[in-house]
C-alpha cells in the first residue's frame, strides 16, 4: 500500500504543470456581424498574407484572427487604412484579432493592411461588404 502511494506521489511530481490557457469571455465576441467569412490566416515573418473578408453589413464586425507561434503579436500597426469601414486590433486571448466594421449603410469593396511585429508580416485584406 504504501508502495503504491509513494508511486503514485512519484508520478504526479514528474508531470510538467499545465501552461496558462487562454481566457476568453462572452464579451470578445459580442457584437459581431451575423454574416462574417475569412480563411484562416498564419502570417509568415516579412512576408504578406492576402486575405478575402466577406461581411453582411449589419452593424457588426468580421475580424481576421492571427497568433506568433501560440501567442499574440506584439503590436499590430494599420499600414493603411480601410475607405469605408474602421479597424480595431487588439488582443483576444491566444490570439490578436484585427475587427473590421463598415461604415454605415456601406456595401461594395474595401481593403485595409495591417503590419505585425515582432516578425513584419503584413496581413492586406480585401473587403467584400454585402447588404444585412
Amino acid at each position: 500500500m504504501i508502495a503504491a502511494a509513494a508511486l503514485l506521489v512519484q508520478s504526479c511530481a514528474e508531470r510538467a504543470p499545465a501552461p496558462p490557457s487562454a481566457r476568453m469571455f462572452s464579451a470578445d465576441m459580442a457584437g459581431g456581424a451575423k454574416s462574417c467569412t475569412v480563411p484562416t490566416v498564419k502570417p509568415e515573418p516579412g512576408q504578406s498574407a492576402e486575405v478575402p473578408m466577406k461581411v453582411g453589413n449589419d452593424g457588426g464586425w468580421c475580424a481576421v484572427t492571427v497568433n506568433n507561434r501560440g501567442k499574440p503579436f506584439d503590436a499590430g500597426l494599420l499600414a493603411a487604412p480601410a475607405g469605408h469601414g474602421k479597424v480595431l486590433i487588439h488582443t483576444v486571448g491566444n490570439d490578436t484579432r484585427i475587427d473590421y466594421t463598415p461604415a454605415a449603410r456601406f456595401t461594395g469593396a474595401d481593403a485595409f493592411s495591417v503590419r505585425l511585429l515582432p516578425g513584419d508580416a503584413t496581413v492586406r485584406v480585401a473587403v467584400s461588404v454585402t447588404p444585412p
